[in-house]
């Protein structure tokens, strides 16, 4: 019994979803999500909930039963409320800086790093040393500030590096001189 694909949907104020055999497109304030799912799941809109069954038990129709819901989930949530991401960069030198369509990090290497930014995605840069990623789209912009914090990933023993806002850094001792 999969307890994420049983659970109801309530379908957010001033969100139109659409159920178009296997395709569900989603209609926000903040834009529009589509996407296809398996067909050994079946979507139903009613009285502004989304409910999802499956077409029988086996293992992997469970598993897809609970990711479709959370896919469902994921992009109410988006196109009503966005996902944001947050990162911290740490470090002497160590900035980022908005040039077009491309994040430019100087990270302590001996070139600047260039990352383009994906379509979907927006990016604000307040500080130097403040990243800020803004989408509909909870994977794109997951997947980018990951794709952001690999440049420097922050460093145990300094602290210097880029790292989410609220991540918690787990600091080591450094090694001691013998005596």
């Amino acid at each position: 019994m999969s307890r994420v694909g049983n659970r109801v949907l309530t379908v957010p104020a001033g969100v139109e979803v659409t159920i178009n055999g296997t395709t569900v497109s989603v209609k926000g304030p903040l834009g529009t999500l589509s996407r296809d799912f398996s067909p050994l799941i079946s979507i139903h809109l009613n009285n502004g909930t989304v409910t999802t069954t499956r077409a029988n038990e086996e293992k992997h129709t469970k598993q897809l039963h609970g990711t479709t819901n959370a896919l469902l989930g994921n992009m109410l949530v988006g196109v009503s409320k966005g996902f944001v991401k947050e990162l911290v960069i740490k470090g002497v030198g160590y900035k980022a800086t908005l040039k077009g369509d491309v994040l430019e990090i100087a990270a302590g290497y001996s070139h600047l790093v260039n990352l383009p930014i994906p379509s979907d995605v927006k990016v604000t840069v307040a500080k130097p040393t403040e990243v800020t990623l803004n989408s509909i789209n909870k994977k794109s912009v997951g997947q980018f500030a990951a794709l952001v914090r690999k440049v420097r990933k922050p460093n145990p023993y300094s602290g210097k590096g880029i790292a989410y806002k609220d991540e918690v850094i787990r600091r080591k001792e450094g090694k001691t001189a013998a005596k």
